[in-house]
């Protein structure tokens, strides 16, 4: 009866040193994916692509299917002129998340940049969609607004 007392007791001991020995870890990484992301923002506000390539890339190499980093990621290989591994976030986070509009936008703002305006075209004719289904007619209508400048050109 003791032993078996005793043998419970080591059990439980060790579930909540495992437990706190899980949550130690799930903090360690959340702390240092804070900070790289933190010095990502810094680094972009700073103009200083490459490097906030760098720190957003190690963000995604211990989160990857944050959305905002590897939008923010196509946003520094844009500013790099890294056009095509820029469109490769932005259609990564869409795969991920359809209705992510942000990405459809950065997209577009892509293949305008390469002069594929066709791709542009049903791109922001996307988003408009799925800002109307958002509920959301005001911005539904820049992007036609922005449709028909892109449709002239």
């Amino acid at each position: 009866m003791l032993e078996s007392l005793q043998l419970s007791s080591l059990v439980a001991v060790v579930a909540v040193i495992f437990s706190i020995a899980i949550l130690g870890y799930f903090s360690w990484k959340t702390l240092i994916t804070s900070n790289y992301f933190q010095k990502g923002i810094n680094l972009y506000q700073q103009k200083n692509y490459p490097g906030a390539e760098a720190a957003f890339r190690q963000v995604i190499s211990l989160n990857s299917t944050n959305d905002v980093v590897h939008l923010l990621l196509g946003d520094s290989l844009m500013q790099q002129g890294k056009v095509d591994a820029a469109i490769s976030e932005y259609q990564e986070v869409i795969e991920r998340a359809p209705k992510k509009v942000d990405a459809y936008l950065r997209l577009a703002q892509a293949f305008i940049q390469q002069h594929k305006l066709q791709e542009a075209i049903a791109i922001l004719q996307k988003a408009s969609d799925l800002f109307q289904a958002q509920r959301q007619p005001e911005k539904a209508q820049q992007i036609q607004r922005v449709l028909q400048q892109v449709s002239s050109v």
